[in-house]
């Protein structure tokens, strides 16, 4: 398990395949025949058509959330990567930020480097506030960017932050993302770093007191967005 501010325990990489079921014997095909269901990646859900079944099986998870954080107009100015600055040194001297306002969902993004020229941390921000689906039924469904981009992903349960967080690494643990639901809202926050030895008289770090940073500057984040 993950601590804060260090980790633990060990990864779980395990996936379960499940085998589809036989076709009903030729005399029985006017009886309804079970089938799996069809998940798909990168944030969608479920097949296309969900039937009746699967929405009542879903429950209060397809209701509107109740939201407890407000919308940022600027994510930028509004996370300010104390505990991770320390690291990596100024985050801010060219920020990128961008925000989405849609009937289903608010979101945010914003992306800091340490170098205006040379970077060797990149932070990556973002936040979503979704208005019409509680986001809990798909937080666990892996980004399919990671999956086919990075692969190799790590992914470890962090305790006592928001309703559910993960800490997931992956390139010997140079990329980082610490991934929190809480109030309808899901945040993520990223770090990819060239190496995490002394660089450009930046001293030398390692991959836990990354993700203490990670994890503190979450924290900060989601108290100044919280309403």
């Amino acid at each position: 398990m993950i601590t804060d501010p260090e980790l633990d325990g060990e990864w779980d990489t395990a996936q379960a395949a499940e085998a589809a079921e036989p076709l009903a014997p030729r005399e029985r095909a006017a009886a309804a025949t079970a089938r799996p269901w069809l998940w798909a990646l990168g944030g969608v859900v479920a097949a296309s058509a969900v039937w009746a079944g699967g929405l009542y099986a879903l429950g209060d998870r397809m209701a509107a959330p109740t939201l407890s954080y407000r919308a940022t107009k600027n994510l930028c100015e509004d996370f300010r990567a104390q505990a991770l600055t320390g690291i990596t040194g100024d985050l801010h001297k060219r920020p990128v930020n961008q925000e989405v306002g849609h009937p289903a969902l608010d979101g945010a993004a914003c992306v800091l480097n340490n170098n205006a020229d040379s970077r060797d941390f990149a932070v990556y921000v973002n936040t979503a506030l979704h208005k019409k689906v509680d986001p809990s039924a798909e937080f666990d469904v892996p980004s399919v960017d990671d999956l086919v981009n990075v692969g190799g992903l790590r992914t470890e349960e962090v305790p006592d932050l928001g309703e559910r967080a993960v800490m997931t690494s992956w390139a010997g643990e140079q990329g980082l993302n610490l991934k929190v639901l809480d109030g309808g809202a899901v945040f993520n926050l990223r770090v990819f770093a060239v190496t995490f030895a002394e660089k450009d008289a930046r001293p030398a770090t390692d991959s836990n007191a990354v993700q203490a940073a990670l994890i503190a500057d979450m924290r900060e984040l989601m108290a100044a967005l919280k309403e």
